[in-house]
């Protein structure tokens, strides 16, 4: 069984069945109110592996990733529009090219794909319940969670709540009994958004995740997953929710995937070191992506290149020829994980320990020349569980811009001159670029 690290306890948790319908799996999903980037593709890329691999383990499991297609961001985008009422507009558009985005990576959908605005009477019903067992309050139609009311608030990020209290202090709501308490319900003017016995208005955004969560997979989940940005405050909220209503446990595990970082910083839109999935899709075949994704372990920061994903595209080609042979492969998937094989085992031993991928993939590169009766049983675990089509790739064609013909025209400038430094600093802005200068005599 699969061992995963949870981030409440900081241990390695096997994955146990809580219920008897198998493995409950809940993914926070996007908001569509832009193109998915590099984090998200990462995310997904890795809760699909793990969904595969449990699955090709002959466990069953359930899948659920939520749309918050409600949402300040939304609405925020709708308004810079023109009409903040047609964030269902933009909110489809989005949506439907994290669809096509997700299709290009190779990811299965999820078993339920769950609405914000599909449960808007589930999430009014419990806030109710909230508001009925002490925990929420509402004032001038907004309803407000009392993070008072729930002891062990602050237990996944670590955080203590006095400390919280001093720095939420800074943005003083004077609606709320507390600076920590977090909104479950925003008021809206009469006539917009959802009817509710506070008014008219829309849910906040965690309790979104809390609803769709419980209602799609029960009180109690298996597995958890988000960004490592999400821990605080989305996830610590989703728990005081959830346990409010329910009195149990919300998560037995809770799995985060780390950053994607530009030039060692977190990638971020409002530094500029952002890329989307398609900006990347641009240059790079999605099964590059794909791999490049799945040679770093998921815990780790992902130091985001155009020159490491270079590297990578040439260790996948070399990955595509070494199993493109003649001989057509059958397998199927159930048969190729129960086959005892060495190179087999010493790869689902890596992948069970903590979705070590990197360390799977040392195991295949070492052996990649040596494989023998074992190529296909290999070859269908990585199509089948790591989702890589191991399709050949077409040989790139090298465009040289007018910006990229600039740059090597200083660098050839500089050489001539014997200024060194400036030719080694315009190799490496190539490089940056995707290019790699290599001098001949």
């Amino acid at each position: 069984m699969i061992k995963l690290t949870n981030t409440l306890t900081g241990q390695k948790e096997e994955l146990i069945p809580s219920g008897k319908d198998g493995l409950t799996f809940y993914a926070c999903g996007i908001t569509p109110s832009g193109f998915a980037h590099l984090g998200h593709g990462r995310c997904y890329v890795l809760f699909d592996v793990l969904y595969r691999f449990l699955k090709s383990q002959n466990q069953k499991v359930t899948y659920c990733r939520n749309i918050t297609d409600i949402d300040d961001k939304l609405l925020q985008k709708a308004e810079d529009l023109g009409d903040r009422h047609r964030y269902q507009d933009v909110a489809e558009t989005y949506l439907n090219a994290f669809f096509e985005d997700m299709e290009s990576l190779n990811c299965l959908f999820p078993d339920h794909q769950p609405r914000a605005t599909e449960v808007i009477p589930d999430i009014i019903h419990f806030i109710e319940i909230l508001i009925k067992k002490g925990h929420a309050y509402a004032v001038e139609g907004d309803v407000y969670f009392d993070v008072q009311s729930s002891p062990e608030y602050g237990k996944l990020s670590k955080r203590n709540l006095d400390d919280l209290k001093a720095g939420a202090r800074v943005e003083i709501n004077t609606k709320k009994k507390n600076p920590t308490d977090f909104a479950l319900w925003k008021s809206e003017p009469q006539g917009e958004f959802w009817n509710s016995p506070w008014g008219f208005g829309r849910p906040g955004w965690h309790i979104e995740c809390s609803v769709m969560a419980t209602k799609f997979l029960g009180n109690t989940i298996d597995i958890h997953s988000g960004g490592m940005d999400l821990i605080f405050p989305h996830h610590e909220n989703e728990i005081a929710q959830s346990e409010g209503v329910t009195g149990v446990p919300f998560v037995k595990n809770w799995m985060h995937v780390a950053f994607v970082r530009i030039e060692k910083e977190k990638m971020s839109k409002s530094t500029g070191n952002f890329y989307t999935l398609r900006d990347v899709f641009d240059t790079f075949d999605p099964m590059v992506v794909r791999f490049y994704i799945l040679k770093h372990h998921y815990r780790s920061p992902m130091d985001f290149s155009m020159a490491d994903l270079e590297a990578a595209e040439k260790a996948y080609r070399k990955l595509c020829k070494a199993f493109n042979v003649s001989e057509e492969c059958k397998i199927d998937m159930s048969l190729a994980c129960s086959l005892k094989t060495p190179v087999m085992c010493k790869m689902i031993n890596f992948v069970q320990d903590d979705l070590n991928t990197v360390g799977m993939w040392g195991i295949v590169f070492e052996n990649l020349d040596t494989l023998g009766d074992e190529l296909c049983t290999v070859k269908a675990f990585i199509q089948n569980v790591l989702g890589l089509s191991l399709d050949p790739l077409p040989e790139k064609i090298i465009c040289i811009t007018p910006e990229i013909q600039t740059i090597i025209e200083e660098r050839e400038k500089a050489r001539a001159e014997k200024k060194w430094e400036k030719a080694d600093m315009l190799r490496d802005k190539l490089k940056e670029l995707g290019y790699d200068a290599q001098d001949t005599k």
